[in-house]
């Protein structure tokens, strides 16, 4: 049997991009190749809900950085390392291609793949591989991985739509009729917002068509824009939903008819379920990083004078778009992108009743 180690520790949108290499290799392979996997400790559950998954190497590297000084730090970085060297791997596969998962890959023991330099996100990463592979950036990063595995372990690069090895099913925790609607209103970029006066003219379509809106949050930011949909929603028509883990949040969206996302990590886990998904993009591309599954809808912001930007924050100066009210709503890009077209596409999802 031929050991495997992943490493591909962040971001969520990521770790999720490459569950369906794991499957690939998984049909092609079988019971010849076994995977470990050394991924950011917040989303270590996700690899570990992959059937082809041995062991799950859960690190801190984002809290290290923050507290080089402390005893805590260099304590877990000496145990993570010590976990490493156990095993001798026939193949490290670095499937993010920058310096310091190519540190954590060199630190490992055995032979190391990646992206050669004019692949990878930082092209110093490819000094540390031994096999350095060539993958094109200009298609979407799902598919890159795909093929780096493919390349990388010998078999051929499989072109169908991909398969996260998720079981929808396994996520349930609840029993109820409710008909109900997840939207994904945070992401980390501001840019990347959906104006709120939308988000809450879609609540109040999706109340008056019979569902439910639920609304997650990870901050305090997001919670009080959340609270803020739902007071403006006639009759109770959202729910605010409670703190959620990983897999709490997870088995909301297994019981969602839909989801409307922006672009962030959860949506790529709405797809990965093969909950129906209509998802925003406006200073990002949907065609390199968009959500890919079945039933996943992309709507893109038809603003060609700048969208996709890839800027973190809105620079646009000129025409702007304003409510009803007056209100100037921003990005300008995403603001085209009105509330009445993403409903008509959920309206149109089949059955919106997929597992009930």
């Amino acid at each position: 049997m031929k050991r495997v180690l992943i490493v591909k520790m962040s971001s969520m949108g990521d770790v999720i991009h490459t569950l369906p290499a794991v499957t690939d290799a998984w049909r092609a392979l079988g019971d010849e190749v076994q995977f470990d996997w050394l991924v950011e400790k917040s989303f270590a559950e996700i690899p570990s809900w992959h059937p082809a998954m041995h062991t799950v190497i859960p690190i801190r590297l984002r809290y290290w950085r923050r507290h080089l000084g402390a005893r805590q730090t260099w304590q877990e970085l000496r145990a993570c390392l010590k976990t490493l060297r156990a095993t001798k791997y026939d193949l490290i596969i670095d499937a993010q291609g920058l310096l310091k998962s190519a540190l954590f890959a060199a630190m490992s023991r055995g032979e190391r793949a990646g992206l050669d330099k004019q692949s990878a996100r930082e092209s110093v990463s490819a000094l540390f591989y031994q096999q350095k592979i060539a993958v094109p950036k200009k298609q979407h990063a799902i598919q890159r991985v795909r093929q780096l595995f493919a390349t990388a372990l010998g078999y051929a690069v499989p072109h169908d739509v991909p398969a996260y090895g998720l079981d929808r099913q396994h996520f349930f925790t609840e029993n109820t009729p409710e008909k109900y609607i997840v939207f994904l209103h945070g992401t980390t970029w501001v840019s990347k917002l959906w104006p709120e006066h939308h988000w809450i003219a879609l609540a109040q379509l999706a109340h008056d068509h019979g569902f439910k809106v639920r609304l997650g949050w990870g901050n305090a930011e997001e919670q009080a824009r959340a609270a803020r949909i739902a007071a403006a929603v006639s009759e109770n028509g959202v729910d605010v939903l409670p703190a959620q883990s990983l897999r709490g949040m997870a088995s909301v969206l297994a019981g969602a008819h839909a989801v409307v996302a922006l672009d962030t990590g959860l949506t790529h886990l709405a797809a990965a379920l093969a909950v129906p998904t209509v998802s925003l993009y406006g200073p990002s591309s949907a065609v390199l990083t968009g959500a890919q599954g079945a039933q996943q809808t992309h709507l893109a912001a038809d603003w060609p004078s700048c969208a996709p930007c890839f800027q973190r924050t809105c620079s646009w100066r000129g025409e702007q778009v304003t409510s009803a009210q007056g209100e100037v709503l921003t990005p300008t890009c995403l603001a085209h992108i009105m509330p009445e077209r993403v409903w008509q596409i959920i309206s149109d999802i089949p059955h919106l009743c997929l597992f009930r």
